[in-house]
C-alpha cells in the first residue's frame, strides 16, 4: 500500500474514533459546543439506548397493571368460602368457577344482579349484607360491562367503585374486568386505579366468541375466560388460592342468589 493511501486510512480511522467518542460520552464538548450524540455506539453495543421518562413510565404502567408488587407469594392451599358477585356475565363465569371450587375444596356462593353496575351495587347494602350472611374469606367480582360507554366515568362512578371495595375491606378479592366488545370510556382504567396491585384481571383485549347479543361471551368462551383467570392467579394475584384445573365439568354453587334490574 502506498504512503499516500496509508495516510488517508490513518485520517479516516482517527475521524471514526473521534465520531464514536461523541456517541459514547455524554460529556464530550468542543469548546462551548456539544455535538449531538450519534447512534453508532448503540449499534455497536457500546451504549445502552436512551429511553424517555414518558416511555418508561407508560411501559411500567402497562406492565404492572393487574400485577402484584415484585415479591414472593405462596399460593394459599386452604379451602375457601367464595362469594362471587356481579352482573349477567356470571351466567357464564359462575358455573366454571363452581367446577374449580369442587376440584379444589372451596365453597361457592354466587349473586347475579341482572343489568347491575358499580353504581347499583355501590348504592345498596347488598354486598355488605351478603358478606355478613355468608362470611366469605375470598371474593370474586365481575362488573363493568354495563358501564363501558358511560361518559365522564370518573365523576359518575368512582365513589361507587370505592364503596364496593370499602365493603370488601380486608377480604382477599379478584375483580374480573368486563369483556369489551368496543373501546370503553374509561371503566377499565377506573377500576384498575382503585384496586390493589394483583387484584384486577383485565379482560379487555382478550378474544371472545359472542352470543347473539354481541356482548356476552358464549358458554364455551366463558369457560376459557375463567380458565384464563385461574392461570393468571398463581403468578400475578395478590392472594392466589388453590385453583387446579377441574378434571370434569361437575360442581355447582352452594347457592345462587338472583336479583332483577328493578331491585334498586
Amino acid at each position: 500500500m502506498s504512503k499516500n493511501y496509508l495516510g488517508l486510512w490513518l485520517i479516516l480511522i482517527c475521524a471514526f474514533v473521534a465520531f464514536a467518542a461523541t456517541s459514547v460520552s455524554e460529556d464530550f464538548h468542543i469548546g462551548s459546543y456539544k455535538p449531538k450524540s450519534s447512534r453508532i455506539a448503540q449499534t455497536m453495543g457500546l451504549k445502552e439506548p436512551q429511553v424517555s421518562a414518558r416511555k418508561v413510565k407508560g411501559a411500567a404502567s402497562r406492565a404492572s397493571q393487574g400485577r402484584r408488587p415484585d415479591k414472593a407469594v405462596t399460593t394459599d392451599t386452604t379451602s375457601k368460602t367464595i362469594l362471587f358477585i356481579g352482573d349477567s356475565m356470571l351466567e357464564g363465569l359462575s358455573p366454571r368457577l363452581a367446577h374449580y371450587a369442587k376440584q379444589n375444596g372451596h365453597k361457592l356462593y354466587s349473586v347475579i344482579w341482572y343489568s347491575s353496575t358499580s353504581e347499583v351495587w355501590g348504592n345498596s347494602n347488598k354486598l355488605a349484607s351478603y358478606i355478613r350472611q355468608i362470611k366469605p374469606n375470598y371474593i370474586f367480582i365481575c362488573l363493568g360491562a354495563n358501564e363501558l360507554f358511560v361518559r365522564d366515568i370518573i365523576t359518575k362512578r368512582d365513589k361507587y367503585v370505592k364503596k364496593i371495595l370499602k365493603d370488601i375491606g380486608n377480604i382477599p378479592y379478584i375483580w374480573i374486568g368486563p369483556p369489551n366488545w368496543k373501546p370503553d370510556t374509561g371503566i377499565n382504567d377506573l377500576i384498575a386505579s382503585n384496586t390493589r396491585p394483583g387484584c384486577y384481571f383485565k379482560s379487555d383485549g382478550m378474544h371472545f366468541d359472542r352470543a347473539k347479543d354481541g356482548a356476552h361471551p358464549t358458554r364455551s368462551s366463558a369457560i376459557l375466560w375463567m380458565d384464563s383467570v385461574a392461570r393468571w392467579m398463581p403468578r400475578h394475584a395478590e392472594h392466589p388460592i388453590k385453583m387446579k384445573y377441574p378434571k370434569d365439568k361437575s360442581g355447582r354453587p352452594i347457592k345462587i342468589y338472583v336479583h332483577q334490574p328493578s331491585e334498586r
